[in-house]
């Protein structure tokens, strides 16, 4: 089975989390939405790669909310048996004095065209471990930071180990994230000097050859965000892996910074968009931050109605998403209306199905759904209730929202039952549904349905974000805040609104912002001019669509940082 991978030279791509489908839950938003996005375009374009992530069998979680809006969770397990082939190849690391084995399950994605790509999923559930570590890849995210130190000893050393034991050779290493920057450390004890060849004082390891075998891409424009770990619980669970004056020298001297040794560790670094780049660099300075902005699957990520009428007009597509652009003068106006309505349609049944919310067909629609935490700001829309009633007094408008917040994060559970709070206040004059459980499924339904799609974070904590780009393959134009994607992608009033100015630091008038755009520009529009409305659709298809998408990213991955 591995046969057909293993006879060339393959780029590994490590990832924390992956989405691939519902039914196999590793992964907890956008950045496994993104690792999914990436190999599905990396098979479709045949491109010769492996990625390796994390079992977490028991998944990330299954989330309900009862009428107050108070969200609990449970546990979301799947079976990797029933997806996936178990290898026989097994490897042993060290963790807190004590043998870890690490076995693999492989799955085989196929892409859209012909490619086929081999994702290998790390598994610590095996007979020969202490119970304590047999659990070390149940869950995503989970437990405390010494059970996250562990889970990224295995992905990252053993996720090496591993697929040198499979029979892999590998050109490239790509972590996709911090999380895998272990990697890193792992391949520095391969090519280490033997000790008669160093000169007093001399360092050990090759780092020059380490650097040319890995690149990073960096998700988080914050310093707080990224993965820092206590030397002491480092020395604990790592025992004697690697000298303290080289670790400190390539991870940080306070504690061990999993970025900061990804950067030192790798030939190319890139952030996820251009605005993103800029933040990572000032961040970081005097490393050379690339910018690859991010894209999406164009077939996952296209409603069906859509992908017959592209299909249609314009064949290959899915392939050369650049085909897209030829939408304004390709697609009739009465056509991709259509599609569009039969969209809007299904997502109003799954709402009727999932809450006792009836939505209107003919009610313009907005749409926000994305993991729920402070800096998403999701209340942004409901900052002036009384406002709010005015502009739905004179244009009628609904809300469809959804998301998670983590189990940790309390600020988020909070703002999703302020959120139900709004929905119950204006329920007398603006419908609003919360679909509870986002997940895949949920997503394509959301932004291809909607309307108009909302993002309000607080700036510049939007590294990119890509369900603007998902709704944009349906002609769904974006209302956003000028951060990540959107400073590149937002022609104003063409394939969207901007929300404030990006130069703002102050971002206090945003809330004004949101509801002068709704007021004099989006809701006007879409029920005063239907052609224009309708061409604002094809010119976010043919302007945001057929760039931002995950082949063009891929190809750019492919130039840039794989083969140089």
């Amino acid at each position: 089975m591995l046969d057909e991978f293993i006879h060339e030279p393959r780029i590994a791509y490590f990832s924390m989390e992956l989405a691939l489908r519902n039914e196999i839950c590793t992964y907890s938003g956008g950045l496994g939405v993104l690792a999914g996005d990436t190999l599905r375009s990396a098979a479709d374009l045949e491109l010769p790669m492996v990625a390796v992530t994390l079992v977490s069998r028991k998944g990330y979680f299954h989330q309900s909310i009862d009428a107050t809006g108070h969200q609990s969770e449970s546990a979301d397990a799947w079976d990797p048996a029933q997806w996936m082939t178990f290898l026989s190849a097994k490897v042993a690391l060290t963790i807190e004095s004590r043998t870890v084995w690490v076995g693999g399950w492989l799955y085989i994605l196929q892409g859209h065209m012909n490619g086929r790509q081999p994702i290998i999923f790390l598994d610590t559930d095996l007979d020969e471990n202490h119970p304590d570590d047999r659990t070390i890849t149940d869950r995503l995210y989970g437990g405390d930071e010494r059970y996250r130190l562990k889970q990224e000893m295995v992905l990252g050393i053993g996720g090496v180990r591993l697929l040198q034991a499979i029979g892999f050779s590998v050109r490239l290493y790509h972590m996709n994230e911090g999380h895998s920057a272990l990697l890193a450390l792992e391949l520095l004890r391969r090519y280490a000097y033997p000790a008669q060849d160093l000169r007093a004082g001399e360092s050990p390891y090759d780092v020059p050859r380490v650097r040319e075998l890995c690149c990073f891409t960096t998700h988080t424009p914050v310093e707080a965000g990224h993965d820092r770990f206590d030397y002491q619980l480092v020395r604990t669970l790592m025992p004697a892996f690697i000298d303290d004056h080289t670790l400190k020298s390539i991870a940080g001297e306070e504690n061990l910074n999993m970025t900061r040794m990804a950067l030192n560790l790798s030939e190319y670094v890139n952030g996820v968009a251009k605005r993103h780049a800029e933040v990572s660099r000032s961040m970081f300075p005097g490393y050379n931050v690339h910018a690859v902005t991010n894209g999406v699957h164009p077939f996952v990520w296209t409603c069906e109605s859509l992908q017959k009428l592209f299909d249609t007009h314009m064949p290959g597509w899915c392939h050369e998403p650049e085909l897209l652009m030829r939408t304004d003068c390709c697609v009739s106006d009465p056509d991709i209306w259509e599609a569009h309505m039969q969209a809007k349609r299904e997502l109003i049944d799954e709402v009727g199905r999932a809450t006792s919310v009836r939505l209107d067909p003919g009610v313009l629609t907005i749409g926000f759904a994305r993991r729920m935490t402070a800096y998403k700001r999701p209340d942004l829309l409901f900052s002036d209730l009384r406002r709010l009633r005015a502009i739905a007094q004179r244009h009628a408008v609904q809300i469809v929202m959804a998301g998670k917040a983590h189990p940790r994060d309390e600020g988020g559970k909070r703002l999703i039952e302020k959120l139900h709070t709004y929905i119950r206040e204006l329920a007398d004059q603006i419908p609003m549904a919360y679909l509870p459980d986002y997940d895949l499924n949920m997503a394509r339904l959301l932004v291809a349905g909607v309307d108009v799609w909302l993002n309000t974070p607080l700036r510049p904590f939007e590294a990119s974000g890509t369900s603007g780009m998902k709704a944009a393959f349906n002609g769904v134009p974006h209302l956003s805040v000028l951060d990540g994607w959107w400073v590149e992608g937002c022609i104003e009033g063409v394939t969207g609104w901007a929300v404030g100015n990006s130069a703002d630091t102050d971002s206090t008038g945003d809330a004004a912002s949101l509801y002068d755009k709704l007021e004099t520009a989006i809701l006007p529009r879409y029920y005063r001019d239907r052609d224009a409305w309708i061409a604002m659709m094809k010119s976010t298809v043919s302007k945001s669509a057929s760039y931002f998408n995950s082949h063009r990213m891929m190809r750019r991955y492919a130039t840039e940082a794989y083969i140089r």
